[in-house]
């Protein structure tokens, strides 16, 4: 599959070739464990872009379906020298750090130029930073996995949703943990915890009113047999980043350095146009299956999720005013 580069992408690339040393020496290897497939947006790009970039002075070897470290130990891996990348996502990063906890949070990130602009801001600092220290682990850069909708069998004439209080007495399907459940409550919703496995047969039946998920999910699952709409909430803006080990960072020179986080850019950049564009392409595709889309009132839900979230135990551990820069950074 072949990748568009963007201007940005292109520009980061023409840097990272006029960074590379004069003088041979023996080169890097890059392991990168992920429990994604090959065919995951995230690796094709850093398959193809970042392995690339990297290639006068470092080998990129991915390793995927967590073939070679088990999911969920990527970042203990690289702690203890057994790795050198790993694609990370902020709720792992939570179980180690709490404060990161407000990155998996809804309503946080607004975009996917929100994301981008909350990553390289000032404010960012302190948390990688705290990565870098405590787990020797460099953030490179920040990777965008999609919108999560609202998912619902009524049609638009029989529930149309404009604010959270749309939501009351649906029964939302959410994945089964605390959090997720929070979440659901907070958009307005009765959440109800179900494998994923059961979602379709749920939604045939009416055991369930809706779900929430990606566009893609609700293609690739085929969710809009059984559905009718989808509200566009948005509310939950995930993402990934792209950890890499510092032990081999500081092994590297200064020229390494910078072609090593302009090649991880580039290949976040490139990934994420292309995410984008699916999920364009989706709207049009499940409009063609007869699901009616449409956007409802996203401040109202902004609002009204965050007023959830403060004071309780999920925004304990958030440092005190990042929540309201983050915000800024959206207005």
């Amino acid at each position: 599959m072949s990748l568009k580069i963007t201007r940005r992408a292109f520009a980061a690339l023409t840097a990272v070739a006029l960074a590379m040393p004069a003088v041979a020496q023996d080169k890097f290897t890059l392991r990168m464990s992920t429990p994604a497939s090959e065919t995951d947006q995230r690796t094709i790009s850093l398959a193809e872009v970042f392995g690339p970039a990297v290639s006068e002075f470092a080998d990129y070897e991915p390793h995927y379906n967590a073939s070679l470290i088990a999911q969920g130990s990527e970042l203990e891996a690289i702690a203890t020298g057994d790795l050198e990348m790993s694609i990370a996502s902020a709720q792992e990063l939570a179980t180690f750090f709490p404060e990161f906890s407000i990155f998996a949070t809804g309503y946080v990130h607004q975009s996917a130029e929100h994301q981008v602009a909350v990553f390289n801001d000032p404010l960012m600092e302190p948390f990688k930073q705290t990565v870098e220290d405590e787990l020797g682990i460099k953030l490179l850069a920040v990777m965008y996995l999609g919108k999560r909708h609202v998912n619902l069998r009524q049609t638009k004439d029989e529930l149309t949703v404009t604010t959270p209080e749309d939501l009351a007495g649906v029964n939302l399907r959410m994945p089964g943990t605390d959090a997720w459940q929070f979440l659901g409550a907070a958009l307005g919703a009765n959440p109800t915890p179900m494998a994923f496995t059961e979602v379709y047969t749920a939604l045939q039946t009416g055991s369930v009113d809706g779900q929430d998920n990606p566009l893609p999910t609700v293609v690739d699952a085929k969710f809009y047999e059984v559905t009718n709409q989808v509200a566009l909430t948005a509310h939950l803006v995930d993402l990934n980043y792209i950890a890499f080990s510092k032990a081999v960072w500081d092994e590297m020179t200064p020229e390494q350095q910078e072609a090593t986080e302009a090649a991880a850019i580039a290949a976040a950049d490139a990934a994420r146009e292309i995410q984008l564009q699916k999920e364009a392409d989706l709207v049009s595709f499940l409009e063609e299956q007869g699901l009616e889309i449409y956007e409802p009132d996203l401040a109202a839900f902004r609002s009204h999720v965050q007023e959830q979230y403060t004071g309780s135990q999920y925004a304990e551990a958030w440092p005190e005013g990042v929540l309201e820069a983050i915000n800024a950074l959206g207005e």
